[in-house]
This record gives structure tokens, sequence and C-alpha cells, in this order.
């Protein structure tokens, strides 16, 4: 087993300090070159499948560390809270945090978006557009040198991301609540928070308990920067993994399961620094320390509010009039606008 990877062995090391409070197993192991990565993932709390539970997944595009990061930097401040917050050990009493920031470690040791197989993870769900998608961007299947490559066609998913839905399948999708965050970067220069669908502008069932999310949001995180929105306004895309998880949910109507992505504004950090475009790493990540940690501070206090707001969910979800409510300010804000910049 290989552990070259600085992100592995930090994971690794907070595990281990973390000690019997958190369950560490590896998901799948993923070959790359002569090189053999673990997918690991580390949670906390209850194990009670009646309890709500968040998940939090980094690294499924190895270009982008910076989602991998600032799921590591999260994680760092929960083990560090574990020795004397109080508090964070009452909420692990009564949900459930999962950690699995290294879904791409192939991709993240050679320094590509795709996986050692050339599959763009995030295009290879078999779930196909309802309508016209962007040219490669939204996925495609003609070539691994191409990039947003879904995989051949009837091929099961690559292992990582068959690690990943397992993961969501038995630890989230298992409970009645459950939130899943993806965190990416190199969209725009504004920080967004994605929530499905991606392959088609049709609102998601749960549009009512994601405004109520969003509201949320907007009245806890003051003068916050990100830009909510379902993926759709942007753009559509093939083989959505989150589409796919979240269509697997809903089979069962008194499951809950709100997957967010997290997409940060990469390209201000190019603004900012313009050499960044230089360098494929600087394309979607911040290169100068400062920044880094500007991102990691910012981003920390959001997943802090979507585990706390999971944990307090029967407290603000919508129900009867107000879900209904709820679902009508949902497509006003989303789907009877223009779309955002």
């Amino acid at each position: 087993m290989d552990t070259q990877l600085p992100e592995l062995t930090e994971l690794q090391r907070l595990a281990a300090e973390a000690g019997p409070l958190a369950s560490y197993r590896v998901a799948c192991e993923v070959d790359c070159g002569e090189r053999r990565f673990a997918v690991p993932v580390v949670a906390f709390g209850t194990r009670s499948p009646q309890r709500p539970a968040v998940g939090f997944f980094g690294g499924v595009h190895g270009l982008e560390r910076i989602g991998a990061e600032v799921v590591l930097a999260y994680l760092r401040s929960l083990v560090t809270r574990l020795a004397w917050d109080e508090l964070l050990h009452r909420q692990l009493e009564t949900m459930r945090l999962v950690f699995m920031p290294l879904v791409n470690p192939g991709g993240l040791w050679r320094g590509t978006r795709a996986n050692p197989n050339g599959v763009d993870l995030m295009r290879n769900a078999p779930v196909d557009a309802l309508d016209p998608v962007p040219f490669l961007i939204g996925g495609q299947r003609l070539s691994a040198s191409l990039p947003w490559y879904r995989g051949p066609p009837g091929a099961p998913m690559q292992a990582e991301a068959q690690a990943l839905c397992r993961v969501v399948e038995e630890e989230l999708l298992a409970r009645p609540f459950s939130i899943a965050v993806d965190c990416h970067s190199g969209f725009g220069v504004r920080d967004r928070i994605w929530f499905p669908f991606a392959h088609t502008a049709r609102p998601i069932e749960h549009l009512p308990e994601m405004q109520a999310l969003a509201e949320l949001f907007d009245r806890s995180l003051l003068h916050h920067r990100y830009l909510i929105e379902p993926q759709s306004r942007q753009y559509l895309a093939h083989g959505d993994l989150w589409d796919h998880l979240y269509r697997r949910a809903c089979e069962d109507p008194a499951r809950r399961f709100l997957p967010l992505t997290l997409e940060m504004g990469s390209w201000l950090w190019v603004k900012k620094n313009p050499r960044q475009l230089f360098s494929r790493h600087g394309i979607f990540n911040p290169l100068i320390e400062h920044r880094q940690q500007r991102v990691l501070r910012r981003h920390v206090q959001w997943l802090d509010c979507v585990a706390r707001a999971a944990c307090s969910h029967e407290r603000w979800l919508p129900r009867g009039a107000a879900r209904e409510a709820r679902r009508e300010e949902g497509l006003a804000r989303w789907y009877r606008t223009s779309r955002a910049s």
C-alpha cells in the first residue's frame, strides 16, 4: 500500500488521533501504474438508522485538490474539538458524520481530472441527460484521451464510483434524513452550491426541503457568498453520480436525501494571480498560501453549518401547507427566473 499521497497520510493520521471515537475502513483499492491506493472512509457518531447523517466527499476529480483539502480541514477541526467540545460529543450522540475525502486517489497522484483509467467519475453513472448537453463537457464516450469521458457504454461503473455509491447507500440512504456534500472547484468566479438535477431541468421532488435549507443558510450564514442553485441552471450533463443516487433515494417516499455540490469559484484565484494559468494545478486550486487558508476557513464554516442543520432537521423541515409554500418559493427562485451569473 503506497501512502505517499500527503492527503492520504493526513487522513490516516487524523483517524488514528481520533482513536475509538472514529471508525476507519477502506471502501476499495485502486491501481495507478505500479502503485495501489486505498479509498478510505472515516465516520463518527451514532450507528442508529433512525438518526440523520451527513457525508462529506472530496477528490472526485484529481486536479481539484482543494476539494479534498476542504473536507480534510473540516475533519481536522472535528478531531481537534473531540478533545474538549462537549457540545460536539452530544451532537455525535444524535447523528452520524461520514468522510470520504479521497474518492479518486489515482487522479490526485497523477494530477488528472479522470481516474487512472481515463474516466471522469462524475460522468460515470448510468444516467443519460433528457435534453442535449454541451459538447464534451456534458460527458462523452468518444475516447478516454478526451476530457469528460464517461467510460465504455454498458460497462459497470468504475471502482471508485461504485465505492462512493456503496458508502452513500449504507451510511446515508439507510436513514430517513441525510445530506451529502461533494467539494469541487473550477466553475466561475463565485462559490456555488449545486443540487440535482444535472441530467434534466425538471425540479427535484424535495424542492421544498432544498428551499428551506437554502433559506436556513441565507439567514444563518450572514453575508455568505454562495450562489445556491440547481446545476441545470448552468448546464446539463450525462452520468452525474448525485443524480443517480438521488433517484435511488426517491424510491422510498419516506426518505429525504439532499445532495449538495460545492463548486468553488477557481476563476477568481486565477484572476487575482494570472500566472496560475500556466499551471494545470493552478487553474483549479489556490496556489498562494494565504488564499488557500482563506478558502479553508470560509468553507469549513459552511460544512459545520450543514452538519448542524442535519442534526436539527426536525426544526426546519417544512410540512403540510408550509411544504407546498416552500415548493412555490423554490419554483419562483430557481425555475421561473432567468439564469444567475
